[in-house]
């Protein structure tokens, strides 16, 4: 399960991946903005994945876009630890909303200084 942290800690590992977040990558994909420093979600998307039916946890699933762009994807999680999903059916659409990703990435995109992405 997930663990509080203290402010120097998460410093020192958002500073250590700043740092090498373009070294892990091979050459040719370096410096094109494909490892966000963070992503920004708002509130109300996820008052939205905490409100659905059963929802003990958040997770985050990592996703690339055509461009090679790393994402985040939240999504509701039962007490059995099961992804919260719509029904894939043939034919069948669901407006209402299970997945976020949309949210602001830095780069472009980026939050006010501070000690976690300074």
């Amino acid at each position: 399960m997930s663990n509080p942290i203290s402010l120097q800690k998460g410093v020192s590992m958002t500073t250590l991946y700043r740092i090498q977040k373009e070294e892990i990558l091979l050459p040719e994909f370096r410096e094109k903005g494909i490892l966000p420093i963070c992503e920004t979600f708002s509130k109300a998307n996820i008052e939205a994945l905490l409100a659905k039916s059963g929802c003990e946890q958040l997770r985050i699933y990592y996703g690339m876009d055509a461009d090679f762009k790393m994402h985040a994807i939240l999504v509701a999680v039962n007490a059995n630890d099961e992804d919260i999903l719509p029904t894939l059916q043939v034919g069948v659409t669901d407006d209402e909303p299970y997945l976020w990703e949309d949210a602001k990435r830095c780069p472009p995109e980026c939050p006010p200084v501070s000690p976690l992405n300074a």
